[in-house]
């Protein structure tokens, strides 16, 4: 166990862990950041993605060693009250059903408007499509990406 100094959401954080547990179970058992999903368990499903120095990391396979000194923005982290213009979009074009992967594409489709304020059809399908969705609701969350470009 060591002590790992980290940003969580803007806020400086030290974690009293194991430099090879992952990022996943530090920041919903130790910090009690629940947002966050656990699904597949092998980096494949994206439903734990969260940003980590602004770039979407799958945090079921990133250690809390690996983000050592760094920043980490989860889904609490996207707004204090729930207004970034993705989530209001999400609402909008009523993307979620289940909700279970959302906060992973959520984080995505943030760091792709970070990265491409007006991104193309092509360029949402090419990133978002590492985050699984089992309700299939890939349309909508394309559409909701699409409007939060226009009113973001």
């Amino acid at each position: 166990m060591a002590a790992i100094e980290l940003t969580i959401n803007g806020k400086a954080r030290s974690v009293d862990a194991d430099p090879n547990t992952p990022l996943l179970w530090v920041l919903r058992d130790s910090l009690h950041l629940t947002g966050t999903k656990y699904a597949c368990g092998i980096g494949l499903c994206g439903s734990c993605t969260v940003l980590v120095e602004g770039e979407p990391e799958r945090s079921c396979v990133t250690t809390i060693g690996d983000v050592a000194s760094k920043s980490v923005t989860t889904i609490e982290g996207l707004s204090k009250h729930g207004d970034h213009p993705l989530q209001k979009a999400w609402l909008e074009e009523s993307v979620s059903q289940c909700g279970y992967c959302q906060p992973g594409q959520l984080m995505t489709a943030a760091a792709l408007l970070a990265a491409t304020p007006k991104p193309s059809k092509a360029q949402i399908a090419s990133a978002m499509s590492g985050v699984l969705c089992r309700c299939g609701t890939y349309e909508r969350i394309g559409l909701a990406i699409e409007r939060a470009a226009k009113e973001g």
